[in-house]
């Protein structure tokens, strides 16, 4: 997912949990599924820096040399500069792009 082109707001916005709720009749699941979404856009933004932060490393044998990379400096500002993954993964809940199921429903369903 390309994470500069999301409309998720930077900053913290206050929201009406019974709007957020209203697909799943449930506050507390749907605080769960936008919690999971969250933590898996974490892991794909802290891979994505690694990668590119691991392009510029530059390796030495004197430990205590440390060097400034500017472009590692660059790079590390702009992905402070995104919107955290919780405001990523709400706005994508908003816009209805999660999917999600509760097995334990569909098993009601059944019986």
């Amino acid at each position: 997912m390309d994470y500069k082109k999301t409309n998720a707001p930077t900053t913290t916005v206050t929201r009406d949990m019974m709007d957020l709720c209203a697909d799943t009749g449930n506050v507390y699941e749907s605080v769960a599924i936008i919690g999971k979404r969250a933590n898996q856009i974490s892991v794909e933004i802290k891979s994505d820096l690694s990668k590119k932060l691991a392009e510029f490393a530059s390796y030495s044998d004197n430990m205590e040399e440390v060097f400034e990379n500017r472009e590692q400096i660059e790079i590390s500002r702009y992905y402070e500069k995104l919107p955290k993954p919780t405001l990523i993964a709400t706005q994508e809940y908003i816009e209805g792009k999660i999917y999600y199921r509760n097995p334990a429903k569909e098993k009601e369903k059944l019986q």
